[in-house]
């Protein structure tokens, strides 16, 4: 299975803020995250880039 896992991006350089997510869904200015655990976070600002061949969700804020 396939682990994807979301940074945001603070000052130039990616942090981790979810793992193993299943599910990003972006509305209304939110991305809403949840991971394999049950685990959900919503996240304020947008999807910047998603990279399948790399596992990762790059956030960043408005």
């Amino acid at each position: 299975m396939c682990e994807i896992n979301a940074f945001v991006m603070k000052n130039g350089a990616e942090e981790l803020f979810l793992e193993n997510v299943n599910l990003a869904k972006s509305e209304d200015g939110r991305v809403l995250l949840k991971n394999l655990f049950g685990e959900q976070k919503v996240f304020e600002g947008s999807i910047k880039e998603v990279s399948l061949v790399k596992n990762r969700i790059v956030l960043e804020k408005m």
